[in-house]
């Protein structure tokens, strides 16, 4: 993981194609690194969570080339590697485990980010119908201490067709239900830290087995 982190603490530091093009053999090694860590991760998360396939870890890890077409920002590498464990892989948009290496940014998270409409509809649904499932979920002693709501985005009002005055409102006006769990750099060095990883995952499987299952049984999965 030093080699991973010293890599991507150089380039947020030279964010260039010049400077990438003259390290790409450093790219090369240190995606090879994070791949394997991915495969790991995989193998790990399916001995708790049967709705992960074997996947093929490059189908989970993103790609550090950004796209610069419609944004103002056009540096042309993030300075971060992502992993994202879920049904489908990275692209699915289900519920999953997602593993972030970035200088200064490390973290794990679980649930969903940026929802597609009709998943994020469905979510509000099951949680607008049965409250008590998804309150005793984030309410747990242990997750509660463990994971945080992360970019939540809220509506300032109650979303489309729910009551304004319902006593649960604030758990629908989420945009995104993605909870996260900052991991310092020391961490991430430690010879056990996939098991580590591992084991926080655990923690949130129960919430994304719920989220899941509310997209399964109100739209179809």
């Amino acid at each position: 993981m030093k080699e991973i982190l010293n890599f991507l603490k150089d380039l947020e530091a030279n964010n260039s194609r010049e400077w990438f093009d003259l390290n790409r053999d450093r790219y090369d090694a240190t995606r090879k690194q994070f791949l394997v860590v991915a495969e790991q991760l995989i193998h790990d998360i399916r001995q708790f969570d049967d709705e992960v396939p074997a996947l093929n870890p490059k189908d989970c890890v993103f790609r550090i080339f950004r796209d610069v077409r419609f944004s103002k920002d056009k540096l042309p590498f993030k300075s971060n590697y992502g992993c994202f464990v879920a049904r489908g892989g990275k692209k699915s948009g289900f519920a999953g485990y997602y593993l972030h290496i970035q200088p200064g940014e490390c973290f794990l998270s679980g649930g969903i980010y940026m929802p597609l409409p009709e998943y994020l509809q469905a979510i509000r649904q099951e949680i607008y119908y049965h409250p008590k499932n998804y309150i005793d979920l984030i309410e747990n002693k242990v997750f509660k201490s463990t994971y945080t709501l992360e970019y939540a985005n809220k509506l300032k009002t109650a979303p489309k067709g729910y009551p304004k005055d319902w006593e649960h409102l604030d758990l629908i006006r989420n945009r995104n239900y993605a909870f996260g769990h900052r991991i310092e750099e020391p961490e991430l060095f430690a010879p056990n830290f996939i098991e580590k990883a591992t084991e926080l995952f655990k923690i949130i499987y129960p919430l994304n087995r719920y989220l899941n299952k509310a997209v399964d049984e109100n739209i179809g999965g």
